[in-house]
């Protein structure tokens, strides 16, 4: 069974349609690369799926949950927005630390908010501080950063800064794990280090969407490739297939660009 199911996802601004019925699926432990030029809808996608835009149509499952349902209004609560995104962890192109916490504060912070709306939680806080402290520490550590915790993200490159943010969308534990092209922001030297992260995610089967401008990297760590183009999925399959054989010819002259020359 799927774990996500994104059916007919439409999506407009000022009437420019950016999603033109897009539909995919997730399986649990697959990591799927979405590619396309600039302002072809992937990011738009993204946040659809993070509920940081509405979609205008369309259907949006987890698990056996719908969480979105263009023709159902229960579905579409404001109050409901909160918990929705929590199945989703979004690593943004920016880092969207906050400066004025640690990278270990960073990483703790969410989980101590929604800590504190527990009924048990002034009784326990202690305990519940200390838990999410040693996961914070484990997910830091996983990221190579166990020497960095009580830096501040302006004394951390932006490699490290990145990583942080990779612990932080971990730290929540979410069903899938969303990247935003994660390495656009950073140097072509400090690009490898957050990929190696990523791919050593995607080794321990952690579902992932990842839209990246990265092509050797999108080709052989997903499992599954989604082409879009104009707000269109024009084609999806085997990284192999869409890289090495594609059937459309948008998505050939797409790809050229990175075999020339």
């Amino acid at each position: 069974m799927a774990i996500l199911e994104v059916e007919h996802i439409c999506k407009s601004f000022n009437h420019t349609e950016v999603l033109k019925d897009i539909s995919f699926s997730l399986e649990k432990g697959q990591a799927v690369s979405i590619i396309g030029s600039s302002g072809s809808g992937k990011t738009t996608l993204l946040r659809c799926l993070n509920f940081l835009e509405r979609p205008d149509k369309g259907v949006i499952k987890v698990g056996t949950e719908t969480l979105f349902d263009s023709g159902d209004p229960s579905t579409q609560l404001e109050s409901a927005i909160r918990k929705k995104r929590l199945h989703f962890g979004l690593v943004f192109q920016s880092f969207n630390l906050f400066p004025q916490y640690t990278a270990l504060g960073n990483v703790m912070l969410a989980k101590e908010l929604l800590a504190s709306e527990q009924p048990d939680y002034k009784a326990r806080k202690k305990e519940i501080h200390e838990e999410i402290r040693t996961q914070a520490e484990e997910l830091l550590a996983q990221m190579g950063l166990d020497n960095r915790m009580g830096n501040y993200p302006h004394q951390l490159s932006g490699g490290q800064q990145q990583r942080v943010a990779i612990a932080r969308a971990l730290a929540l534990a979410p069903d899938i794990l969303c990247f935003d092209e994660p390495t656009s922001a950073l140097d072509p030297e400090l690009t490898g280090e957050v990929l190696r992260v990523i791919k050593e995610l995607s080794d321990k089967k952690t579902t992932m969407i990842i839209v990246t401008h990265e092509m050797a990297f999108a080709r052989d760590v997903a499992d599954h490739t989604i082409f879009m183009d104009e707000g269109l999925i024009v084609e999806q399959g085997d990284p192999r297939q869409v890289f090495e054989n594609p059937k459309e010819e948008r998505t050939k002259q797409f790809l050229s660009r990175f075999t020339q020359g």
